[in-house]
């Protein structure tokens, strides 16, 4: 079957549908045509491309190398084509809305970053950005009444109906004020358990990280009187009094880099961990949340190396 004369968009819609539900059946529903109309689109393209795209896993269907390559493309066509008619269909309101989970880690400077440039991009579009813990924009995720959320990867058991997309690697670190005692200890970890300690709170995605790592100096049941990963609040105990914060470097990257707080060096690092963007799976092409996403990739690029070291720029 001839690629050029045959291809028509039902073909991509129904092939980036299947690819997202992973189901013939679910794609069927969702695209609101019976599934013998998917699996026939899903044929032709495949005959018009002369290989298969799919590889059977049990009841459903899942992306080989030739379907990931074509999904690739043909997202990237689609977004295009949505783009070009909001644009010719743009009459100088905003006309449409993208719903932004942040978690901590990426409220500082990434999202910012990328929300400023989305602007300039796609003028015509409401931003709404919204903080909170982590099981409450996922589950507004989920919900679909948040396109996206940014920061930590969700722990397993967090992440069913959930593809996560890896910006970079960013590690957890021990925050103190200049000055205190702690710096100049021969063995910083010795003086932990003295120390009035500020803590993820339970549900905070970086809180079983904090847990093993004070399990590893044994400090199992270690517990802390206050325990928040918000920035004001945690920026404002540490710069007046002795506590320390366990905290992703994220958080407080401009604290760091002007000096107003001070990583305690500790001779066994805490575990690092992703952060990213997070999508439902059964969310919906949106040109917006495709701008957004490329976006936050290009502020991530350039935060990258800054981060990994553990110096700005």
């Amino acid at each position: 079957m001839d690629f050029d004369a045959h291809l028509r968009l039902r073909h991509v819609r129904t092939f980036l549908e299947i690819a997202r539900a992973e189901s013939v059946s679910t794609a069927a529903a969702r695209l609101n045509i019976s599934q013998p109309a998917v699996s026939r689109s899903l044929k032709e393209l495949e005959e018009m491309l002369a290989t298969p795209l799919f590889d059977r896993v049990g009841r459903g269907l899942r992306l080989n190398e030739a379907g990931r390559v074509f999904q690739a493309h043909a997202s990237a066509s689609m977004v295009e084509l949505m783009q070009a008619r909001d644009r010719l269909t743009k009459d100088g309101d905003l006309t449409s809305r993208l719903s932004v989970g942040v978690l901590p880690t990426a409220a500082s400077e990434l999202v910012p970053s990328a929300a400023l440039a989305f602007r300039k991009e796609i003028p015509s579009a409401r931003l709404h950005i919204l903080t909170g813990p982590n099981w409450l924009l996922f589950d507004e995720l989920r919900a679909g009444r948040v396109d996206l959320v940014v920061g930590r990867m969700p722990e397993r058991e967090k992440a069913t109906g959930i593809m996560f997309q890896q910006l970079y690697i960013e590690d957890v670190v021990l925050v103190c004020r200049p000055g205190h005692a702690i710096l100049s200890a021969r063995v910083p970890e010795d003086h932990i358990s003295d120390s009035d300690l500020i803590l993820p709170p339970p549900g905070a995605v970086i809180a079983p990280t904090v847990e093993r790592y004070l399990a590893s100096i044994g400090l199992p049941e270690m517990r802390a009187a206050l325990e928040t990963v918000a920035l004001p609040v945690g920026r404002k105990i540490v710069g007046s009094s002795d506590a320390l914060w366990f905290i992703s470097r994220g958080v407080v990257a401009d604290e760091l880099a002007a000096g107003s707080l001070v990583v305690v060096p500790l001779a066994s690092p805490l575990l690092s961990g992703p952060v990213g963007i997070s999508i439902a799976r059964s969310a919906p092409i949106s040109v917006e949340r495709s701008v957004f996403a490329s976006r936050l990739r290009h502020a991530a690029a350039e935060l990258r190396p800054a981060y990994a070291s553990g110096t700005r720029r």
